[in-house]
């Protein structure tokens, strides 16, 4: 996973992931909304001419992370969590 993350930064000048807001939800679950900034090495394009808004999920174990989500696109995960913006 840490070499697949590498690659995915390494495709991005000054990638900057900002979270908005943290949600608590039912059982051992947090949801953490994302905003990304910054620019492709390539392309040149601005990641917030794409889906800059995004949410990752959190599934909880005595306090430990034993699974996590990360999407791209916030209506998605929303709707993952039972939830609408």
């Amino acid at each position: 996973m840490a070499e697949a993350w590498r690659d995915f930064l390494r495709a991005w000048e000054e990638y900057r992931p900002r979270v908005e807001e943290y949600r608590q939800l039912e059982g051992e679950r947090i949801l953490v909304l994302t905003y990304r900034a910054g620019r492709g090495k390539t392309s040149g394009m601005d990641i917030g001419e794409m889906r800059a808004k995004g949410a990752n999920l959190f599934h909880l174990r005595d306090g430990k992370v034993i699974g996590a989500v990360f999407y791209w696109d916030r209506a998605k995960a929303l709707e993952a969590a039972g939830l609408s913006e």
